[in-house]
């Protein structure tokens, strides 16, 4: 009697880890939505959201990069950081969209940093798109995932096209390879 009960008891435990372990995983495998308020824009692909919860949440946008602004800290008043050319106007055209209005932000990732990595939407616009459209910001290729890859180059191709905003500088350099020189210089 004693050796069923064992076996039973084992047989659910077990059931309950792997149920456990297959409820985690695929969950996340699927997007989160969070809504709330930017609160606080670091950059043209950066910033804090103040969730409905009262919870800040820091985000870096998915499918874009932006160019660098300067880091200053803020103890000091000393850049830590150079920005590059540009920079500022890319944060503030991206302020204008979503500073102090109510969003929603479906997340799809958490990156090295530990920031959600999400696609914001305003009354049903992506702004992520907007940003790559509007000459902001060149389309993350390297991260860029189905179904928005193609979407995502196409408003690059035109933008570029039209030289709107970062495409009509007459030298643009990517912000992976500003940041990549960056670290090899020790700035």
């Amino acid at each position: 009697m004693r050796k069923s009960i064992r076996k039973g008891l084992l047989f659910y435990l077990l059931s309950f880890v792997l149920l456990s372990f297959f409820a985690t995983a695929s969950a996340s495998a699927i997007a989160q939505t969070v809504e709330g308020i930017a609160i606080h824009i670091s950059d043209g692909d950066t910033f804090v959201l103040l969730t409905d919860n009262g919870t800040k949440l820091k985000v870096r946008t998915a499918f874009y990069d932006a160019l660098e602004t300067k880091k200053v800290d803020y103890k000091t008043g000393r850049v830590n950081k150079e920005g590059q050319f540009f920079g500022e106007e890319v944060t503030t055209a991206f302020k204008k969209k979503i500073e102090g209005k109510r969003i929603t932000v479906e997340i799809i990732d958490i990156d090295r940093y530990h920031r959600s990595v999400g696609i914001v939407f305003l009354d049903g616009r992506n702004i992520n798109l907007d940003m790559v459209r509007e000459g902001w910001a060149e389309a993350y290729k390297e991260y860029l995932k189905p179904p928005y890859r193609e979407q995502f180059l196409e408003a690059e191709r035109q933008a570029r096209k039209e030289k709107r905003g970062i495409w009509g500088l007459p030298n643009y350099e990517r912000p992976s390879v500003f940041r990549k020189r960056m670290r090899i210089s020790g700035n």
